[in-house]
This record gives structure tokens, sequence and C-alpha cells, in this order.
């Protein structure tokens, strides 16, 4: 039922149907509170929080998956190379904690989410989840007293921490409809202000760039080999083409998973799986083919789950956000222009 109605809204929400117009009462009424909201943090009337090191928030007003995960990878990689020492705080979807929690490499996503422990494993940086960003900075800042600025992945919405870059992320839906929820798929917006517009999609077309807004730079999600669950010798994803081959994603968008397969020349059976699934249900049991392709995000669940850390079936797909370098030097520009921890 819940996945029924999830796929009727999204539906839904890239047009302006009958079911949109009929929730656009209910938006007005979403849009007035939340704008009420920003503006108490606004006026001072509700506090919001400076940390002593620059802040940088990705996020995105479209709601579900857009990319942030690869995008706040390639941040934290491209500060680094900068020669900055950057932190990451996360709200930790799926956490089942809310206190401040440091996620180590061998912690379970159950307990501090999917995509934060991706973002630990790829970057090697510092990782802290909490419901409250500003707790979870503060933590991350006093384990980690070398850090010297903080990415807030998904952190757009909380207006309690004060920062000083806001990174906006649009995929190829661009705005949907233009509405906000539950009409359309916005939680503000797309007049919203920000500092940076990245696109993620195959394409930045001039429709696509004018719906979304703020001069965007485009963001290409790459993939080009798969390795096995356990590790091991990668191949290119090419000389799998002979195999009978399952695509599975439990991502927000895991048709952008399935194109880039194709875009790669295989030829995949879909498994579209809900965002954040915990796999524990075992979706692969049935499954007929001789690869299994899964997610970096899905795997980091799968090595934890006894019937699918071993099924030599499970393959999975590095993806790596490829941006124009000159933006990384115009968020390090920003930040510098505050002074470093």
């Amino acid at each position: 039922m819940a996945s029924h109605l999830e796929s009727t809204l999204t539906r839904a929400w890239l047009r302006r149907g009958p079911l949109a117009i009929l929730l656009l009462p209910v938006a007005l009424l979403f849009r007035l509170l939340a704008g009420l909201r920003r503006l108490l943090f606004q006026s001072g009337l509700i506090r919001s929080e400076r940390l002593p090191v620059p802040v940088i928030v990705v996020g995105n007003i479209f709601i579900g998956g857009t990319g942030k995960t690869p995008l706040t990878i390639w941040l934290a990689d491209s500060l680094r190379a900068a020669g900055l020492r950057p932190g990451v705080i996360s709200r930790g979807h799926g956490g089942a904690e809310g206190a401040p929690r440091a996620v180590s490499l061998d912690a379970d996503p159950r307990q501090v989410g999917d995509e934060p422990l991706l973002i630990a494993t790829r970057t090697g940086c510092p990782v802290v989840v909490g419901r409250r960003r500003v707790e979870a900075g503060r933590a991350l800042l006093q384990a980690h007293p070398d850090v010297d600025v903080l990415i807030a992945d998904d952190g757009l919405q909380h207006y309690a921490l004060e920062r000083d870059v806001e990174i906006v992320l649009f995929d190829g839906r661009g705005v949907g409809n233009g509405w906000l929820l539950p009409a359309g798929p916005l939680r503000e917006p797309p007049s919203r202000r920000r500092d940076f517009t990245v696109v993620n999609a195959p394409e930045l077309t001039p429709a696509l760039a004018r719906a979304v807004g703020g001069q965007p730079w485009r963001m290409h999600l790459a993939g080009e080999v798969a390795e096995p669950l356990q590790g091991g010798r990668r191949l290119p994803l090419a000389q799998l083409r002979d195999k009978r081959i399952v695509a599975a994603a439990g991502i927000g968008n895991p048709g952008r998973f399935f194109a880039m397969l194709r875009a790669a020349g295989l030829a995949v059976e879909e498994l579209p799986l809900p965002d954040h699934h915990d796999f524990l249900d075992d979706p692969f049991g049935k499954v007929d083919a001789d690869v299994i392709l899964i997610t970096e995000k899905d795997a980091v669940k799968c090595r934890q789950i006894d019937h699918l850390k071993n099924d030599p079936r499970l393959w999975v797909v590095p993806v790596t956000a490829q941006l124009d370098p000159a933006l990384a030097e115009q968020i390090v520009e920003k930040c510098r222009g505050r002074s470093l921890a």
C-alpha cells in the first residue's frame, strides 16, 4: 500500500494533473508554514547557531534522492585536495539514535544510516550523525580538532545550523510540476536562495536550466567497473555483457542507476527497491541471474547480512560524481573568506 501510494504521488508530482490540483490547498498551507518558519529563523526569534568552522550544506528541495551522496563524496575529496581537512555531519536517515554518534567503518547501517557509512568508507573523513546538526558538528570538532570545514549532508532545511555555503542539487526531473508538498515534490520554492545550483543529469538542457535557476553546474555520475561484494578483482562493465544481469537499487531514483548501466551497453532486468531498503527480506532469493549489480549504498548493508555477503552473484558498481573543478575552487574561496579553524 505504501509503495503504491508513493508511486502514485511520484507520477502526479511530474505534472499538474487532477490529483496535484486536488492537493494544492494543502500545499499552499505547507508553503505558508514553511515560509513562517524560515522567517522566524531569519528574524532571530528562533535562534540558529554558528559553529567555529565554515559549514557547507549540500541538500535538495526536490523530495527523495537526487544524488547528494556522490556530490558530498566529490566535495570532501575536492576540499582535501585543496589542502583543507573536511568532516561530514548528517541526520543519518534510517539511523536509530538521535544523539551524536561517530560513524566507524564497521558501524551498523541500521544505527548510523547507509549513506553516512558509505561517505565514511569512500572519503576516509570523520563522519558524525545526529538529529541535531549543531550537536553533531560540535561532537565531530571535539573529537577531531584538526577539522577546519564541515559538510552538512542533507541539511538544507535544518535552519538551526548557520551555514556559509549552500549547494542545492536537482536531477533530470528538475522541479517536477513546480508545486510544494503534497501537490508537488518540492520542500521549498524553486526561488529559494542558494550559493550554487547543481544538476545531476546526462544533459543540461536550456529548459532544465531555466526550471532550476541559479546558473546551474552539471554533475555527471559515472560507473565503469564492477567488483564482487566482498572485494576482489574489478571488471569493466563491458565484460559482463554476455551475462544474465539483474540490476537492483534501493535508492531514491533507481531509474538513474539502471540508465547508467544501459548507457554502458548492458542489457539488465530492473529490480527497483524502496529507498533505504534493509535487505533483510532477501529480495534476491528467487532472482534467476548470473550477476546481480547493486549500488554502493546498498552494498554497505548487504555486506553485513549473512545470506547475502557470500552470494557470488552480487557485484557492486562504484559511482563517481564528475563536476567542473572550477566549482570546487569557488566553494573553497567562499570558505577561505571566513577564517578557518
